[in-house]
């Protein structure tokens, strides 16, 4: 079983942890990752692009002018796609984006990208996320001790006021509780600390 280290809020070394290799430790998916955050993207769409046909135009009920004898092309009504402010031929509708991932692959791509940061060493654990107050600047503080520079994941157990207020002026950081922790925001981030709880209920449901 793989082990890594617990650190406290001062980036010192408490103890070691046994992750269980379930759900840390399995053959990474690329095709399945794929699939999940093709996912997770198409969730965000609105899906609320419309435009109007010619049959949804306002006006052009009159034929132009006559069919012969002025030397134009003949003309039905100006609000064909070919005149200013005619239809749109094959303009987007309203539509769902929804796409589907069995629960089998959701699982195996979370276990996947969870992997991947153990793997690559991107993987911080702490013993907990309890700050003393909800200064950014204590925020940015335990960051520099747990040695985190980029782009990070936060994943807590429980709500933390503290935690919540001092994360939100740091645009690299992205806050989630465990039950929250998903394939999308642990690719678009270089680093996952997680508090020592979190992990134990990650294992409980993943495993």
């Amino acid at each position: 079983m793989a082990k890594t280290q617990v650190l406290n809020l001062k980036g010192e070394k408490v103890k070691d942890i046994t992750l269980k290799d379930s759900v840390w430790n399995v053959e990474v998916n690329e095709s399945v990752v794929h699939d999940a955050i093709v996912l997770a993207q198409a969730s965000l769409r609105q899906g609320t692009a419309s435009t109007k046909t010619r049959s949804e135009v306002s006006g052009g009920g009159r034929k132009p002018y006559k069919q012969k004898g002025t030397g134009n092309a003949r003309q039905g009504s100006t609000r064909s796609p070919q005149w200013p402010g005619g239809g749109i031929v094959f303009g987007p509708k309203p539509r769902k984006y929804d796409k589907k991932q069995n629960r089998k692959e959701r699982r195996l791509a979370l276990k996947s990208a969870l992997t991947s940061k153990l793997q690559d060493k991107e993987l911080v654990v702490v013993e907990n996320l309890n700050l003393e107050n909800n200064k950014t600047k204590t925020f940015n503080e335990v960051l520099k001790n747990l040695k985190v520079d980029k782009k990070a994941l936060i994943v807590c157990a429980d709500e933390n006021e503290n935690l919540y207020l001092a994360s939100r002026n740091n645009n690299k950081v992205a806050l989630v509780l465990a039950n929250e922790i998903n394939v999308l925001d642990l690719i678009a981030t270089d680093y996952l600390v997680i508090d020592e709880s979190s992990i134990k209920k990650i294992e409980e449901v993943l495993s």
